[in-house]
């Protein structure tokens, strides 16, 4: 049980400071992980110790990258996969590996085969790079798939995972030049994210947002002062609209929004949904003013799809669009087997001439490389998530709502570039018990 929240809060602003030295993010990085596992090892998994820290780490991804505590890059996939795989392999009570997510994994391999990389590229990274990804899902679902979570256990856990975010404020203040500085244009800002990938810092901070806003919705204390927790979650959204990125923090809204009615209308508070939800407006109204005022009104050009001088841009999507419509094509003349994992940003290269971007998409990359066979891997998610929102009591459907939500939005502004999309996504398969209960509410 998680006993003093004040302290862990405070640690964890403090070391936002401490993770600006550079030999700290590796050290800290380095041990957290070796107590991670030994914490699951010793307690052989009995209160779902695999589910929290693997939780700290996907939220602490992000941190690791922009600080350089990520000994490789992909560490934070690689991480969560090992913690989750290793309470299956220990806990006592083994539910077996389901078939069906066994499968997902299986399918996504056979793109391996049909794999067209050029000379001189590296198939390992290609591979790895799109794979890595929806494998940790396949991994998530599979250690998530029914298991029973106690709810007190649960918003502990949610708890724990917004600390890294917690950091990543601290340390985002410490890497931002004076704003007074920074010339704000109409694409997303690598100044005010820290010198890092505005669209996954943004990534993290939408979460944060919605874990904070959660937290509080449910009654649950963060810092232990209301006072404190309100004034983080206005700062989390302030740093969160000045990345400039949309993705990231437009789904921590529609996340929450979605499991606020939810939630809401489980417990009989109709008329509570508009108390919070004008709230909530007032809220968003005031930040979001304070925030334009700051940016010289480009905060509002940026989520209207205008450049500086306030004009409409033919393409809001920062190009994504034409990649995604490429993709759809290549899927039409190779639907089978597509043309293989790690190969589309080359056949746009070859196409075009010029290096394109991987794709920001996950499900159009899923359809191009993997073909028919990728569109069944997504229907097989898409079904268990569907069941399990229906086998869940009206209660708790909000959080699998909301979870999906999250992942489906995710994968379709930022691929799964990171470990977050796929762990989210096996949220929405867990079933969440009352903790005075043995039996599913």
């Amino acid at each position: 049980m998680i006993k003093n929240r004040t302290l862990l809060v405070g640690i964890h602003l403090l070391a936002g400071f401490f993770l600006t030295i550079s030999i700290v993010p590796k050290l800290v990085a380095m041990g957290v992980l070796v107590y991670a596992l030994f914490d699951i090892y010793a307690t052989k998994n009995k209160n779902n110790q695999s589910f929290l820290w693997a939780a700290y780490f996907v939220s602490a991804e992000v941190l690791m990258r922009m600080t350089g505590g990520a000994v490789f890059w992909e560490m934070g996939k690689y991480v969560t996969m090992l913690l989750l795989f290793l309470g299956l392999m220990i806990e006592e009570k083994h539910k077996g590996v389901p078939v069906v997510f066994l499968m997902y994994i299986l399918l996504l391999l056979v793109g391996v085969a049909f794999s067209n990389i050029p000379a001189g590229s590296s198939i390992r990274k290609a591979v790895v790079f799109n794979l890595s990804g929806p494998i940790t899902l396949g991994v998530a679902a599979m250690y998530f798939y029914k298991r029973d979570v106690e709810y007190e256990r649960f918003k502990e856990i949610l708890f724990f995972s917004l600390l890294p975010v917690l950091s990543m404020l601290v340390l985002l203040y410490f890497r931002t030049p004076s704003l007074k500085e920074i010339t704000f244009g109409s694409s997303a800002n690598y100044s005010t994210s820290g010198g890092f990938g505005p669209n996954q810092v943004a990534t993290a901070l939408g979460f944060g947002i919605f874990l904070m806003a959660t937290l509080l919705l449910v009654k649950e204390k963060v810092s232990g002062y209301l006072a404190i927790d309100v004034l983080l979650l206005f700062y989390l959204i302030y740093r969160g609209l000045l990345t400039f990125s949309r993705g990231g923090i437009l789904t921590g809204f529609i996340a929450f929004l979605l499991l606020s009615i939810f939630y809401l209308y489980s417990r009989g508070k109709i008329s509570s949904i508009l108390k919070y939800m004008g709230m909530m407006l007032f809220f968003l109204v005031s930040v979001w003013i304070y925030s334009t005022n700051i940016t010289g009104g480009m905060l509002e050009n940026r989520y209207l799809g205008q450049n500086t001088k306030g004009e409409q841009k033919e393409d809001i999507s920062s190009g994504r669009v034409k990649i995604f419509e490429n993709q759809l094509e290549t899927f039409m003349e190779n639907p089978v087997f597509g043309i293989g994992v790690g190969s589309g940003k080359y056949e746009r290269l070859e196409e075009e001439g010029h290096v394109t971007a991987a794709s920001h998409n996950e499900l159009s990359r899923m359809l191009e490389e993997h073909g028919l066979i990728g569109l069944f891997a997504l229907l097989l998610l898409f079904f268990a998530s569907t069941m399990n929102f229906f086998e869940q009591p009206l209660y708790f459907k909000g959080f699998v709502v909301a979870f999906a939500t999250i992942w489906f939005l995710t994968i379709n502004h930022s691929a799964m570039r990171v470990a977050f999309p796929g762990f989210i996504y096996g949220l929405s398969l867990i079933n969440i018990v009352k903790s005075d209960q043995k039996r599913r509410l």
